[in-house]
């Protein structure tokens, strides 16, 4: 028995080329931590929360954060705070797959 929750999520999501695959890690009242696996060309949509902060934790591979009209290519490890109502997405310019959490608190 373990601890980690990451690698079971994570194990079974194997996204085609442009999609992007998720699992949820933690769903308590309070916050939810979501993976997200960026096949090559996937892309989280850039939304925006207004009620709830959102931390991205880059674990594998060269996302390309979003917030608002900036935007950069992160190696992991990488950590991108997104503030209450900024607008925020990833997308996978590469040809290897990426690999990011999100933290939403508080819920909304």
């Amino acid at each position: 028995m373990t601890l980690d929750r990451y690698a079971d999520a994570i194990g079974a999501l194997d996204p085609a080329d442009g999609e992007v695959e998720s699992a949820e890690l933690v769903v308590t009242d309070d916050v939810l931590v979501k993976a997200f696996v960026l096949a090559p060309g996937g892309e989280v949509d850039p939304h925006g929360h207004a009620d709830a902060t959102n931390v991205f934790h880059v674990l594998e591979g060269e996302p390309t954060v979003i917030r608002g009209d900036e935007s950069e290519r992160l190696a992991a490890p990488a950590v991108v705070h997104n503030a209450r109502g900024d607008v925020h997405g990833a997308r996978n310019d590469t040809d290897e797959r990426a690999v990011l959490t999100a933290s939403l608190c508080p819920l909304p």
